[in-house]
């Protein structure tokens, strides 16, 4: 059974490891995130795991078995955040993993397969517009030229961001994880309303979403705003209003498979009272389950982008920012956490993930799981974002029995 009592104390100290603002700010690889690193390190060590970090800044810890040449076992999550985050997103994950090694240790518990515990680096897209670059890193598929095509608002690369905290983002291909799994295990909050409205402690997820991610910007012409005649302006936040109120019909409209569309970030310039509006930038996320409705909503809101400026008069420009597929979790690992559930006396559904997650670069590799607990209100990415300790510590001590298991040399889910 983990230790709700040191669990507590952990997310209390993380509570606390945050950049100034409201609720918690741990943007990737600036300070708060890497103080926060730095602090999951000294507990992995505490745990008596073997710690080692890739090119990338992910951190890896081992708690080798008895047949250290099996297929492995890899549990793990983040801990950076959104603007005015919550203190749970991420952190329940590598926490709890990282207790289940503490408790190993602490009880003499002979894992026969290798444990790997690992916490992911920038998870969210918050600094540089594109999401879980470290997990991607591990597995592949970060293109070399992301490092410094993605930027964030002051400017800064990708590329110099790892430098800056001497990494090594010119051995890129080094990061890549090449060791054999049978398992990859998370927990995470929901960051939805199911489990609560329902009065259910875990959620076994059978699937998660994949965003598209763009940033399109509309260029017009930045006159007077009480010299220009309506009939002569160029109005690039105009043009840009039409694509929001599109993206939220489209995506509405597309009712089974469903799908999402959201504008979170719109960057107008040159932003004077007096001035119309010459450039507007929106970031747009559209998710869904199925790759084919994504796709479809992602098409036709290029589309419409095109024939605004075209009607309009202005240039426009479209960056793609990401195209992650939805992912289909293994069946006999949704399964498997079913029974661990029942084993635990743990009431449970199954259920899919709207939001993405690390997890879903590691669904090709090895049989991949995720337990959901509850949020109150379903509120997430936000500094009001809460977990009961008695919900982690019932799915905390489900993802311990799961890994105690997954960790015995005759137990291959594959």
């Amino acid at each position: 059974m983990i230790d709700k009592k040191r669990l507590e104390a952990q997310f209390s100290h993380l509570a606390k490891i945050t950049a100034p603002g409201r609720g918690i700010n741990r943007l990737a690889f600036t300070d708060a995130d890497w103080e926060g690193r730095s602090y999951i390190i000294s507990l992995m060590k505490d745990a008596h795991l073997e710690i080692r970090q890739d090119a990338f800044g992910n951190v890896i810890g081992t708690r080798r078995g008895k047949y250290d040449e099996l297929p492995a076992v890899m549990c793990g999550s983040h801990a950076d955040s959104v603007p005015d985050g919550g203190n749970f997103d991420g952190i329940v994950g590598i926490l709890s993993a990282v207790e289940a090694a503490k408790r190993m240790d602490e009880e003499g518990f002979a894992n026969e397969r290798t444990l790997e515990v690992v916490l992911f680096m920038n998870e969210e897209s918050s600094r540089f517009g594109s999401a879980t670059l470290g997990s991607k890193a591990m597995r592949g598929l970060l293109p070399e030229n992301d490092l410094t095509r993605l930027k964030d608002k002051s400017g800064v690369t990708l590329y110099d961001a790892l430098k800056s905290r001497d990494l090594d983002p010119d051995g890129l291909k080094s990061a890549v994880y090449k060791r054999p799994l049978c398992a990859f295990l998370e927990i995470h909050i929901e960051q939805g309303k199911v489990l609560e409205h329902e009065k259910i402690p875990v959620g076994v997820v059978t699937g998660i979403a994949a965003p598209t991610r763009m940033r399109v910007k509309f260029i017009g012409s930045a006159d007077h705003s009480g010299a220009t005649p309506m009939g002569m302006r160029k109005d690039a936040l105009c043009a840009a209003s039409e694509l929001i109120l599109f993206i939220e019909s489209a995506a509405a409209s597309q009712k089974e498979p469903p799908v999402v569309g959201t504008v979170g970030v719109i960057d107008i310039k040159p932003g004077a009272l007096n001035v119309i509006p010459g450039e507007a930038t929106l970031g747009i996320d559209i998710r869904s389950i199925d790759a084919a409705a994504k796709q479809n909503v992602a098409d036709l809101t290029r589309k419409k982008a095109r024939e605004i400026a075209s009607r309009r008069g202005i240039d426009i420009q479209i960056e793609e920012l990401n195209d992650d597929p939805p992912v289909a979790l293994s069946k006999n690992m949704v399964d498997f956490l079913s029974s661990m559930c029942e084993k635990s006396g743990v009431p449970y559904i199954r259920m899919p993930s709207g939001a993405g997650h690390d997890s879903m670069h590691w669904a090709d590799y090895a049989p991949t799981g995720m337990l959901f607990l509850p949020c109150r209100g379903g509120i997430s990415h936000n500094p009001a974002e809460y977990a009961s300790l008695d919900d982690i510590a019932t799915a905390a001590n489900v993802l311990e029995a799961a890994l105690r298991e997954l960790t015995r040399k005759d137990k291959d889910l594959r």
